[in-house]
């Protein structure tokens, strides 16, 4: 949603001058904390961002992202900037200790989001975009060396202590993005739910000298030593190894012994080691995203499974969750909205990481007999012309969607022209709830609902296909027109995460779509907003 600047409030302090009270305040400043924060700043709230570093971590953690986590970053600005900086991958391979090629994923140069499927990325990059996103909002602060020590639930928000500072930060709301160790989620008891997938890898990041012929994106899946070779953008290059246990690393670590580990594909001549870390992959998801007005989000919430480049992607699927929702509450609609954000986001997020699990064990094993037998598997079914399972992810869980599928499930974007601009949805037309109509027949919105959907802020667009008239949308490449055909349907209202709120048959049932959107997303009335407001203040524990 988009709107005026909403207008901070202060808290009292006595003795002291009276703090700056933010709408939002964001524990954490990694990719998830950044987008959360740009979000937020975006929509015109005020927001501080709380990072225990003195700068930027200027180290690579997450390595890849998809086509939908592009498109979150086109809505902030940065896609064509990152473009140059960026691998864009169409296969993945997995080979056997002996090289025989096992499996080879296929990823479309284009997605149904409009771009690539597989970015591959030197995270930096992209962290250098988005705190340049982040920094040129006038109404987002960002304190660096604020390691946040404590929390004040008060009826009015959340108090943060922070170290060294004599004056809490006083914040309607709390995002915490700070991490799979997250203070926050400590802070708050929160119970974690474990998968059991636990394993210590090392991982090794180059700096390449010049073009080489080191694999883009392999898994080598030898029971001796898996190991994971991954581009990290047309400058850098990641090779990870498991580890037979931690302890393992301060010897395996050494320099000398890694340049052997990867003398097979890298030569000392053509790249520089930047890094070796250790890391054990879990499988862990919080009990509990919300208490009262604190939320967790990417890996304070959750954590998984590399193995399909998902770690980074969900947490900034939680950050577009959130923003907007946290957007149409400080704006006035009822906070249980909020609630919605868990309910919607876990099932999708224990989807993945149950399929990385899966992944994994099939990968990873160190058992020659299941390995062999894994191999001769699945060297048969690519003989026979059989192809790997594409992921398919699934869409939202219960929450502010209206009806069964599609609503509940993402939204295509195509590109489209209107009035002489061609490009993306997105680039061409607005950003938050959008409605489009199947014009193609002619239809058209009464002025009735018009005037109610420029009342909710929803911008309505009529699809055409060939020569649009003024103000209609030409489907350029079809994309809109055989979505509706396959659902049926003659209008579709989507949210600002472009997840689908909900559809009508025809345009008369698009007022009750409208009706049912104004429901969540208007202002609660004062009365009820106040007696919400006091009982979270009563109900969360200090």
């Amino acid at each position: 949603m988009t709107g005026q600047k909403s207008t901070a409030r202060r808290l009292p302090a006595q003795g002291r001058p009276t703090p700056h009270r933010y709408d939002v305040a964001v524990i954490g400043y990694g990719p998830v904390g950044m987008t959360t924060a740009a979000l937020l700043g975006q929509a015109g709230h005020d927001v501080v961002v709380l990072e225990r570093y003195p700068s930027l971590y200027n180290l690579p953690r997450a390595a890849t992202f998809d086509d939908e986590t592009m498109r979150t970053f086109d809505r902030l600005g940065i896609a064509r900037e990152l473009l140059p900086k960026l691998h864009v991958q169409t296969s993945y391979e997995w080979r056997n200790g002996a090289g025989e090629l096992l499996i080879e994923h296929e990823f479309a140069a284009i997605g149904g989001q409009g771009w690539a499927e597989w970015h591959m990325m030197y995270q930096p990059d992209l962290e250098d975009a988005l705190d340049g996103v982040v920094r040129g909002m006038p109404n987002v602060e960002v304190r660096m060396s604020s390691q946040a020590t404590g929390l004040r639930i008060t009826p009015q928000g959340v108090d943060v202590e922070v170290e060294g500072e004599d004056t809490a930060v006083s914040a309607r709301y709390v995002v915490a993005c700070d991490g799979g160790n997250s203070f926050t989620r400590w802070q708050l008891d929160v119970a974690l739910d474990d998968y059991g997938f636990s394993e210590p890898w090392m991982v090794c990041d180059f700096r390449l000298s010049g073009p080489v012929g080191v694999p883009k994106a392999r898994q080598v899946c030898d029971p001796a030593q898996p190991v994971s070779v991954i581009s990290l953008g047309p400058r850098h290059h990641r090779f990870s190894f498991m580890l037979d246990s931690v302890e393992d690393f301060a010897v395996e670590s050494v320099p000398e012994r890694v340049w052997a580990r990867v003398a097979g594909y890298l030569g000392q001549d053509q790249a520089d080691l930047i890094r070796v870390a250790t890391y054990t992959f879990r499988s862990l998801v919080a009990r509990q995203w919300r208490v009262g007005p604190v939320l967790l989000a990417g890996d304070a919430a959750h954590q998984m499974p590399p193995f399909l480049g998902q770690g980074m992607c969900s947490g900034i699927r939680d950050a577009q969750n959130l923003a907007f929702k946290l957007d149409a509450v400080l704006r006035g609609a009822h906070e249980a909205l909020l609630d919605t954000y868990q309910s919607e986001r876990e099932s999708h997020v224990r989807a993945v990481i149950a399929k990385g699990v899966e992944l994994g064990g099939v990968q990873t094993t160190r058992d020659p007999v299941v390995a062999a037998a894994r191999d001769a598997r699945l060297i048969a079914q690519r003989r026979a012309g059989g192809r790997p399972e594409k992921m398919r992810f699934p869409g939202l869980g219960p929450g502010l969607r209206d009806g069964d599928s599609p609503a509940g499930q993402l939204m295509p974007h195509g590109r489209v022209a209107r009035d002489g601009l061609e490009g993306l949805f997105d680039t061409v037309l607005e950003h938050g709830f959008v409605l489009l109509l199947d014009g193609r027949d002619g239809s058209s919105l009464n002025s009735g609902d018009l005037r109610h959907a420029n009342a909710l802020g929803v911008p309505v667009h009529h699809l055409v296909t060939g020569q649009a008239r003024s103000g209609e949308v030409a489907d350029l490449d079809d994309v809109y027109g055989t979505w509706f055909d396959e659902n049926r349907c003659a209008a579709v209202l989507w949210r600002p995460d472009f997840y689908i709120f909900g559809t009508a048959d025809s345009t008369e049932g698009v007022s009750a779509l409208l009706q049912r959107l104004a429901s969540v997303i208007q202002p609660t009335p004062p009365a009820v907003a106040e007696a919400s407001a006091a009982a979270v203040g009563k109900t969360i524990r200090p």
